[in-house]
Formats: structure tokens, sequence, C-alpha cells
């Protein structure tokens, strides 16, 4: 379970990393561009990488029942979250915009808890609060004074909606290859950020720089989203969300150690917030007896007490390893997170 954590909290400082990382390399380019090179290094680099892994092209391994799901990640998640949010930046200030994304982590848990039916204890809902403020106070603007109208924050709010559709709608797959999904959606968002850059008539930045941008997108947008995908799968979406959503935090973090950035007692503030709100959630100690309905999925297992299966191939005894398996019906009482196995009611 704590490795999931580990996931999630290593995902947040990839994504976190990668605003100072882009500011060091001293990238001044259009930000929709901007989005759709990160996105682009994220979609290339994981397919390279899956290409090698394979050692060719291999199947996704998606069943049909869960291909609408990953779609609708895509669309929602890839296509319409970054558009949003690059024309919310345009009529808002960037501080007013940092405070706004917040939304997302609250907007996963809604939807988690009341569309997909997640459980929620008192415990897990503090600890996300707690997060959450502590990014509210991280990002608060200093300069109070700013006008702007409306459209450019709710068009950030509802770019938020649209990535905590894409979380929950991506833990529907979460247990299938990682590295497919995040591949997928990094490509399809790239394409579309950089089409869209296109038609608005942004010209491409020098060559020099081009590299270093798809390598900070490579590691900070999809090495990250499939360590959040790899978190989804054992935490469930509220939980990962609320860990991902520290990202403020250690992006602010590595401003300080690498840009030499000042520390002030807002950031303080933030990061004891941050601290007690991750602290609550890995003191959770949810444990319950119930009921595993039969199941048949394939992920990377090892045979513990939810996968007692016979093969139907040889197998050599090396665990973990893939392959599709059915899980038989089974009662018993043990502490668990919302995972792939159990996405039970209560």
């Amino acid at each position: 379970m704590k490795l999931n954590v580990l996931y999630a909290l290593a995902a947040a400082a990839l994504f976190g990393a990668s605003t100072p990382l882009a500011k060091l390399l001293g990238v001044q380019t259009n930000p929709v561009l901007l989005a759709g090179l990160l996105y682009l290094g994220s979609g290339l680099g994981l397919g390279i990488v899956r290409f090698a892994r394979d050692r060719g092209w291999q199947r996704s391994g998606l069943t049909a029942q869960e291909w609408p799901w990953l779609i609708g990640a895509i669309v929602f998640g890839g296509v319409l979250a970054p558009s949003a949010l690059m024309f919310g930046l345009t009529r808002t200030t960037g501080a007013t915009a940092s405070l706004m994304l917040n939304l997302e982590s609250v907007l996963t848990a809604v939807l988690a808890w009341v569309v997909f039916k997640e459980n929620a204890d008192r415990r897990i809902v503090i600890g996300m609060i707690a997060i959450v403020l502590g990014g509210v106070v991280l990002a608060w603007p200093q300069d109070t004074a700013t006008a702007h109208d409306w459209t450019g924050p709710l068009a950030v709010a509802f770019a938020c909606l649209c990535w905590a559709i894409d979380n929950n709608l991506t833990r529907k797959v979460s247990a299938s290859d990682a590295l497919f999904i995040a591949g997928s959606k990094g490509l399809t968002a790239g394409v579309a950020n950089c089409a869209l850059a296109w038609i608005i008539g942004t010209q491409l930045p020098a060559p020099g720089p081009l590299v270093p941008i798809m390598l900070v997108g490579f590691l900070g947008y999809g090495v990250s989203l499939v360590l959040f995908v790899l978190a989804l799968r054992g935490l469930g979406s509220a939980r990962t969300g609320a860990y991902f959503s520290t990202a403020p935090f250690l992006g602010a973090v590595i401003s300080i150690m690498v840009l030499g950035e000042s520390v002030s007692l807002m950031f303080l503030l933030a990061a004891a917030l941050m601290a007690f709100g991750v602290w609550i959630h890995l003191m959770e100690n949810h444990a319950h007896e119930h009921q595993h309905e039969p199941l048949e999925h394939d992920h990377r297992h090892a045979h513990d007490e939810h996968h007692q299966h016979e093969h139907d191939f040889a197998w050599d005894g090396t665990e973990p390893h893939t392959h599709p398996h059915k899980h038989s019906p089974i009662r018993h009482t043990h502490a668990h997170f919302p995972d792939v196995h159990h996405r039970h009611g209560h």
C-alpha cells in the first residue's frame, strides 16, 4: 500500500518540477505550443520506452469494455482540459489560475465519492481538505487589486472539472498497461495542442530548446502520468488526487533549491498543512469484512490472497507476472484501499 503512496507523491514531484525546469531552460514560447511540446515529449518518449520493453509493438491489452473509458479520459484530460486552461490563462492572472487549479483534487474526490461510489471516511476528507488548503495558501495572490473578468477563472474551473473526469475515467482502466495509457494520452494531447497553436499562428521555437522541452515533458508529464496511473490502481481516484495536489508545493521546493527563490511565511504554512494532510492519509487503516464478486482482468500480479488461480499455459513460477486471469468470489477481512480489487460498496 505504501508503495502506491510513493507512486502518487513521485508523480506529483515530477509534475511539480516541470514548471521550474521549463523556467530554468528559459523557454519563451506560446503557452499552448509549450503545453503541446511537453505532451508530445511525454507521448513519444513513453512510446519508445514501451516499444523497447516489449521488443516491438504489442496490443494494448484493453478489453472492448475499457476502450470507451480510455477514449473519454483522453478527450477530457488530453484535449478539452489543456485548451480550456490555456484560454483561461489569457483572461486571468497566473496566481489566480494557480489558485483555481486546486479545484482539480476537490472535484476528483467529489466525482469519485458521488458518481463512482468510491469509499471515503472522515480521515480522508480531513486530509484532503488540509492538502487543498495548503495549495490555496501557496497560490494565494499577493496583489488582490488586479482586475479581471470571470471568463478566465470559469475556464480554469472547467479545465479542472475535465481533469477530474479524466482521473476518474482513467481509474476504470488503471489495471491495464500504464505505459500505453499514459503514452496515448500524452500523444493525443500533444497533437491537439500543437495543432491549436499552429491554427492561431504560433511559430516553433528555435531547434535548440526543443529537445530539453520534450525531455522535461517526458519526465514531468509522461513518467509522472505512468506513476499516477499506478497510484490510481492501488489507491483509487480521491486519495491519488489528494496526494497529487502536493505538486505545487513540491514544485516550489524545487524552485527554492534550484532557482534560489526565497522562503516565505506562506510557503511554511502551506508546507505544514500539506504535511498534516499527507500524514493523516498515511495513518489510514480501513478494514472490514467485504465480498469480492467474480472478476476477470489483466494486470501485473503475484499469487497473494486475491490471486489464487490456475494457469492455462506453461508457467515457470516467476512473479510478478502478467496475464488475463479470473477472480472467484471470496469473502474476507483485511486492511485495504479502493484499489482495482476493492471497489465494493459500504
